[in-house]
């Protein structure tokens, strides 16, 4: 199998934050197409570190990040790894700052350069999707904390990523919102990665479940 055929390669990565013990210590990790991982460990154990590696919003003290095939070093290695890689924040506040929900969903693609046209359609499918068309024109702020939720995960969807990295997605949602992520989750047919605490959301969602514990993956 070759590079190409591996969406995401970590090797040998160490982090550790100034001042704190090793937080990932030699740890491996790969994701070929279509793995649907879940992610489960104590708090503070990297796991959601690890999602920032990935996308380059840190960088490890050692160890390789290849993510499509290529080694990702400095800053503009990784334009091209956000484009293609949808990030949902564990916070939904952290993801959210337009004033009104068709304006965040509309921000990644009038980024990517896409035309007015081509953004309506995607916000409006977008929340389709999702099923909360009816929340496009509300304010973002004033939304309840599922509906916080869903429409940050309206703005990484918008951008048509190839691969998924979610961070606690259902953490505080009721089941009819948690029942909403489930479905499209196991309808969408790209490759993901899921951080959480809720085994039986994991259990449904992914494939292959590892817990992150002393700087390394153990299999469950």
């Amino acid at each position: 199998m070759g590079d190409f055929d591996i969406l995401i390669h970590l090797e040998k990565i160490k982090f550790a934050y100034p001042g704190g013990r090793a937080v990932l210590d030699n740890l491996d990790f790969e994701m070929k197409p279509g793995d649907r991982i879940g992610i489960t460990g104590p708090n503070g154990t990297g796991k959601t570190t690890l999602f920032h590696l990935i996308v380059g919003l840190l960088s490890p003290l050692a160890g390789t990040v290849q993510v499509f095939g290529k080694a990702r070093v400095v800053e503009d290695d990784f334009f091209d790894v956000r484009r293609r890689i949808g990030f949902l924040f564990q916070n939904a506040d952290d993801q959210l700052f337009s004033p009104t929900v068709a304006e965040d969903v509309a921000f990644g693609p009038f980024n990517l350069g896409k035309t007015r046209h081509e953004v309506e359609h995607l916000v409006r499918s977008t929340l389709e999707t999702l099923s909360i068309e009816h929340l496009e024109h509300r304010i973002t702020h004033k939304l309840s904390g599922g509906e916080k939720r869903l429409v940050s995960l309206a703005t990484v969807l918008s951008m048509q990523p190839e691969v998924l990295l979610l961070d606690e997605p259902t953490t505080g949602l009721a089941a009819e919102t948690e029942k909403r992520i489930v479905d499209f989750l196991l309808g969408s047919g790209l490759s993901y990665i899921v951080i959480s605490h809720d085994l039986d959301f994991l259990n449904n969602v992914t494939d292959k479940l590892i817990t992150l514990k002393n700087g390394k993956f153990e299999s469950l």
